[in-house]
């Protein structure tokens, strides 16, 4: 879809850097769970149903196709992970480092990105669980809530 082009009736057209980079996103009870630090594109179920020879014969068992410049596309999921170095030093960081968050969880986009789902459901936190449990533990009073005691 061209830029001057409208939009079919009921999508929604974003600009990803003004409405969805870096914002905030809120599991389905308004907690915090992270920021979006990049979006997965995947090609637009009308082109995603031909198969990559031009053909219509794609399994629905294949999943998405990667984004083709030039062609239609749409979000398949808000990747988040360790980006600052990268944004310090330039680069990127590899694919195994992001974590992923379907955009099918995604139920709103306003000042924040709303999730359907629970924080608990998803597996963005490994890290600060694992240093809880492995560093802080390990630390005399690490265990408990200081602001449980008062």
């Amino acid at each position: 879809m061209s830029r001057d082009a409208t939009p079919p009736t009921g999508v929604r057209v974003v600009d990803a850097r003004l409405h969805l980079l870096s914002r905030q996103v809120l599991d389905v009870d308004g907690e915090p769970v992270t920021t979006v630090d990049d979006l997965e594109l995947v090609a637009s179920p009308a082109v995603d149903d031909a198969a990559p020879d031009g053909s219509r014969d794609r399994s629905p068992d294949d999943g998405p196709r990667e984004a083709v410049p030039g062609e239609p596309a749409e979000v398949g999921a808000v990747l988040t992970g360790p980006v600052l170095v990268t944004r310090l030093l330039g680069g990127r960081p590899p694919a195994s480092r992001w974590e992923r968050v379907p955009w099918s969880d995604v139920g709103h986009v306003g000042t924040a990105l709303e999730l359907t789902v629970r924080a608990d459901s998803l597996d963005l936190h490994w890290t600060e669980d694992w240093l809880r449990e492995h560093v802080v533990g390990r630390i005399p009073g690490g265990r408990h809530d200081p602001e449980e005691e008062s």
